[in-house]
């Protein structure tokens, strides 16, 4: 008998430096399994303070936009 059982992934923080051709081929394979491997970026210095959006949140404003503009769901469309 076959039991799913929830997939926990266990994580290990590293550093790589990107500024060697090793280091890049590196993250480049890393971002090529997108299901084991998660690659996250530091923000730009001018970023660190400010207040930055997600995908969803900008699609979200822009949507709301649009329907207080034309008056329309326009996620209905």
């Amino acid at each position: 008998m076959s039991y799913l059982h929830p997939i926990i992934m266990k994580t290990v923080n590293v550093q790589i430096n990107i500024a060697s051709a090793t280091g890049m081929r590196l993250v480049r394979e890393m971002e090529k399994h997108p299901k084991v491997a998660k690659v996250e970026y530091p923000l730009p210095e001018g970023l660190v303070d400010q207040k930055t959006f997600t995908l969803e949140e900008s699609y979200e404003e822009c949507c709301q936009i649009l329907n207080d503009h034309y008056k329309v769901d326009v996620r209905k469309l």
